[in-house]
């Protein structure tokens, strides 16, 4: 059946159903915590799930790597698969808890994920939430996940929801009262992309308006962002959520409204169905008042029952029999760690790497993050029934031939691990394990109590962001302590952003960037580690050399932010991530996309302009996996991106010796350009391609000693 079809199937059922309610029904109904109606047969029903990377904060289920390590393994086949895992995992764990009447948040089937918010700037706490700084791949995983998710069948899996839209991405501080003010340049051509390909290719379900105004206008009661573009420009059938307590911000924070009733007709007559809050308690006395017709609060309910009734929730389907025993099932475990294997990015390697463990006598593992599940799991996460960390997936690896020395070094941002001690208890320790030992394995980084949300970390100072690119000083002390003693050394970060690297730059051998790789992203980093797969991840965010080098927090701007507007040079580059073995591109031609799109055509293919044919070479010694990059700019339009932006990319595996034809088709829209009145059209139509492992920037090829292939291209208009 098609997707309209089954759309205007249910909502005939949802109008028939709120059809028989009164206001005072229908009103209660758009609350998060919806109460059950017994006349009719409603049962309560809680909105409120959570789904980043896993099933979260409803106990057990399998924890995926943060959504950020996902965006660095650019593979948007394995972000579906991990949709439909969470949403059998979320199936089977409200299956189990509907048998028990248990209908309390975090046990629904709409899952407030993915975040397709950009990561402009990295000091921002909730960055690693997001896939990364650029829309197209952002637009790109955040469909695959979507479309993973819900399914294509005529009951949904699970409904997802794109947030926060829209240009919402700090400071978290002054989330409640800030006004992002953006250019309409900015805004179609950095911000709204990933939103409407998520509605009108992955055809989300709901989506979830952000905290903060947008040129005036606070997001959840935008008649230009919901009704304007949202519904009448691209067309969205679903149904709009604010977020958590958003729209009492319209009248404590923004001061847009005086009252709660205010307040909640505003949110309403822009297009919010439902409040993850409540405010909507004033919803019957705004209508009382006039502020608001039943006629939109009937509408908004109907919008709501809709998805219920796609989920299948009172006609049943065959997703009720999805067992319990799907979670945490060894398909999923097994996928969880492929997915940190693809995520970890290696930056810097002098030749250490891999390690050969045959040659090794003593390894020292040393760092706050080498034994610590919290740097595994990020935020907005489950609960694992087991956690392989660093320490733990480095000793199964090398079993009991290898001795392995253990020091946390210092404590993850204190002055000291030991109350009674003195300041920088643990550092002789760290550097006698580092005298001690062939090679070190240093583990640093940050976790969900310094980077995250407003309200739910441990750096009140900085409400969940960052006051700077640096580690904090314990680390720093601790980097130096090992330095000294000038043993070969690998840095395994975790964090969800970028962290200042220069003195590992200059002192260790190696850097590995790990992210927060889920429950068994141990497993994973020492398989990397010691050579039984190869590094193949990519940076999906620029590592700066400063911040000094970017715009104040609070501009949303793109001037100067990101791959396409840096203009420094970076520490690490978007795109950029090496591997163990040597693949080279042999030629690259253009083919027309009309004549051989039959091999290709679906989904975003369908619009494609041209084929990018690149012949790939593994002339290394290894195996590997790796991401080839499609880059493309007008050369002659002022409307123009500074640098080539991303406009296609495939992961693609190569054995050693063997060459692969890869086809990648690009999009038409990958030829237009934005000017700063926000139209999107094609310009000169002369155009260069680059088709490489990482973006043609100087310090890219100055890190991988490889240039991508260039070639011109003109769009005949």
């Amino acid at each position: 059946m098609d997707r309209k079809d089954v759309r205007k199937r249910a909502r005939k059922q949802a109008e028939e159903l709120v059809d028989q309610m009164t206001l005072m029904e229908k009103a209660s109904q758009l609350r998060y915590d919806a109460p059950a109606i017994p006349r009719l047969h409603i049962p309560a029903y809680n909105w409120w799930n959570e789904s980043l990377h896993g099933v979260a904060r409803g106990g057990t289920a399998t924890v995926f790597p943060q959504a950020i390590g996902l965006a660095a393994s650019f593979d948007r086949e394995m972000l579906e698969e991990i949709g439909e895992a969470i949403a059998l995992e979320g199936r089977a764990k409200y299956n189990a808890a509907v048998k028990l009447d248990d209908r309390d948040i975090y046990k629904g089937l709409t899952f407030w994920a993915p975040n397709v918010n950009i990561f402009r700037d990295p000091r921002w706490g909730r960055g690693h939430e997001t896939y990364g700084e650029d829309p197209y791949l952002s637009s790109r995983l955040g469909v695959s996940y979507i479309r993973g998710l819900q399914g294509d069948g005529e009951t949904m899996k699970a409904a997802a929801c794109a947030k926060h839209f829209a240009v919402h991405s700090g400071p978290e501080a002054l989330r409640h009262e800030f006004d992002a003010e953006v250019s309409e340049k900015d805004l179609r051509e950095t911000y709204l992309p990933a939103f409407q390909a998520c509605v009108q290719e992955g055809h989300v379900e709901a989506v979830m308006g952000a905290y903060n105004c947008v040129n005036g206008e606070p997001c959840c009661g935008s008649e230009t962002l919901l009704k304007k573009i949202l519904r009448e420009e691209w067309g969205f059938d679903g149904h709009v959520v604010s977020d958590c307590w958003a729209i009492k911000d319209f009248h404590e924070n923004h001061l847009v409204t005086g009252t709660p009733v205010q307040s909640a007709a505003l949110a309403m007559e822009a297009g919010c169905d439902l409040n993850c809050g409540v405010t909507y308690l004033h919803l019957v006395h705004a209508c009382q008042e006039g502020l608001v017709t039943e006629a939109q609060i009937t509408e908004a309910a109907i919008r709501l029952f809709t998805t219920r009734f796609l989920l299948g929730m009172f006609d049943g389907s065959e997703y009720d029999s999805v067992p319990y025993t799907v979670v945490e099932c060894k398909e999923h475990r097994d996928l969880s760690e492929r997915a940190a294997r693809e995520s970890i990015v290696l930056l810097k390697n002098n030749g250490i790497l891999p390690l050969d463990r045959e040659k090794l006598k003593t390894i020292g593992i040393i760092g706050p993050n080498a034994d610590s599940r919290k740097a595994l799991i990020g935020n907005y996460h489950g609960t694992s029934s087991e956690y392989i960390t660093v320490l733990e997936g480095v000793r199964r690896l090398v079993g009991d031939e290898v001795r392995i020395l253990y020091s946390d070094g210092c404590h993850l941002y204190e002055n000291k691990t030991e109350n009674l001690a003195r300041e920088q208890d643990r550092l002789s320790e760290a550097r006698i394990v580092a005298r001690e030992s062939d090679v070190v394995i240093l583990c640093l980084g940050l976790d969900e109590t310094l980077e995250g949300e407003e309200g739910d970390t441990g750096n009140s100072y900085a409400s969940g962001d960052k006051v700077d690119l640096r580690l904090p000083k314990s680390q720093r002390m601790l980097m130096e302590a090992v330095a000294m003693e000038k043993k070969p050394t690998v840095l395994c970060l975790m964090a969800g952003s970028d962290i200042d690297l220069s003195f590992a730059e200059k002192h260790f051998d190696a850097i590995v960037d790990l992210w927060y790789p889920g429950a068994y992203g141990g497993a994973a980093a020492a398989d990397i580690l010691f050579g039984k797969c190869s590094p193949s991840g990519k940076l999906p965010i620029t590592f700066y050399e400063s911040l000094e080098v970017l715009p104040s927090f609070e501009d949303y701007s793109m001037r100067g932010r990101t791959y396409r507007y840096l203009e420094q040079k970076a520490q690490y580059p978007f795109g950029y991530g090496l591997t163990y073995t040597k693949m080279k591109i042999r030629n690259v031609w253009l083919e027309n996309a009309e004549k051989d799109m039959k091999e290709v055509t679906d989904g975003e293919n369908a619009e494609a302009a041209v084929i990018v044919c690149a012949e790939v070479e593994n002339c290394g010694g290894m195996d590997s996996q790796e991401v080839l990059q499609i880059y493309i700019r007008d050369t002659e339009s002022e409307h123009e991106t500074p640098h080539p932006h991303l406009a296609g990319f495939e992961r693609i595996f190569v054995e050693k010796g063997v060459k692969k034809l890869v086809k990648i088709p690009v999009n038409r829209s990958a030829f237009t350009v934005v000017d700063e009145s926000g139209r999107r059209f094609t310009d000169s139509g002369k155009y260069e391609i680059f088709a490489g492992f990482s973006q043609a920037d100087l310090r890219s090829v100055e890190l991988t000693g490889e240039r991508p292939v260039r070639v011109e291209y003109e769009v005949r208009r």
